[in-house]
């Protein structure tokens, strides 16, 4: 398995391709009419725009070329962003760190729901606006509930992001700009590729609480429905997680897992059974290294040593 680690600069490739698409539709749409521009928005853009996320996600993770290449994992994740029409890279990669290492903690994992988000959601008609507004929720959820300093290179992902939507706006127009930006928010919403959000984590199956995805989609969404896998092995590139599933059959083969991200949402939405809080909340006693689950003990975290502790380690990280 350890043959497996590592990086893979190809999806370098994919990032690029998917940047010169966004570009050039950006520039066949800014005469469409309105009708027209919706349509290419959720479609096309929604679409790629999904897309270059995932990747990001990637990218969070050093897998283009490696961690002792910082440097070229960053500017890359610059470059993939811009379609996206929002700054979003290096916050995302700051906070998914702590998803990985305080998995389904409240106040610690920036993925798991507030309490508040499952009071405002629980109906059949908030979970529909719930999965519509996953790219606001999703993006303010980590900033709200456990802050951070912003650093120089958000600082710099932001003025990138900025000049990349002025040279859009002035030489393309603002129907351009909207059809990225909007396409993030299409996209990252009530979206088919979104029905991961809700897939890879949500209980659909009592006791289990990491769900992979085999199917087609995964070809456009650098094999994010291998998500036990990539939290099994989080180093290990998204075009190599197939073969940890070959490697491993029975750790894998027998775990429930989805074929379908639209049915995903629907069954999310339409089982009253089901909400926002529909994951697997663990109780843990945090040191400044990592958390051990205690479920005898019903301390509350100690926050302020915590907070000091992730702080240090982002700091580090370059």
């Amino acid at each position: 398995m350890k043959k497996l680690f590592g990086y893979d600069w190809r999806i370098s490739l994919q990032f690029a391709a998917t940047v010169l698409i966004q570009v050039f539709m950006a520039y066949m749409v800014r005469n469409m009419s309105w009708t027209e521009l919706f349509v290419m928005t959720y479609v096309v853009s929604g679409t790629l725009n999904h897309s270059l996320s995932v990747g990001l996600h990637e990218l969070s993770h050093n897998l283009a070329f490696g961690p002792h290449r910082p440097l070229a994992n960053r500017l890359l994740g610059y470059f993939a962003n811009l379609p996206m029409g929002v700054p979003a890279f290096v916050t995302f990669k700051k906070y998914h760190r702590d998803h990985h290492k305080y998995l389904a903690v409240d106040g610690w994992d920036p993925d798991l729901p507030t309490r508040i988000e499952a009071k405002l959601f629980s109906s059949t008609l908030g979970k529909i606006l719930y999965v519509g507004l996953l790219p606001i929720t999703y993006s303010l959820r980590p900033i709200l509930v456990m802050p951070k300093k912003i650093d120089l290179h958000e600082v710099q992902n932001l003025v990138v992001q900025l000049i990349f939507d002025f040279f859009i706006y002035y030489f393309l127009g603002y129907k351009a700009l909207l059809y990225l930006v909007i396409g993030t928010l299409l996209g990252l919403g009530f979206h088919p590729i979104s029905g991961h959000f809700i897939a890879e984590h949500y209980v659909f199956v009592k006791g289990y609480e990491t769900y992979s995805y085999y199917g087609p989609l995964n070809l456009i969404t650098f094999n994010v429905g291998y998500h036990n896998e990539h939290h099994d092995f989080p180093n290990i590139p998204c075009w190599k997680l197939p073969q940890v599933r070959k490697i491993a059959p029975e750790y894998y083969d027998n775990l429930p897992c989805h074929n379908s991200w639209i049915k995903v949402l629907y069954d999310f939405v339409t089982c009253t059974e089901m909400g926002p809080y529909s994951r697997i909340h663990r109780d843990y006693k945090v040191t400044s290294e990592y958390a051990i689950l205690n479920k005898n003990d019903s301390s509350t975290l100690d926050k302020q040593s915590l907070a000091k502790d992730l702080n240090n380690n982002n700091s580090k990280e370059t």
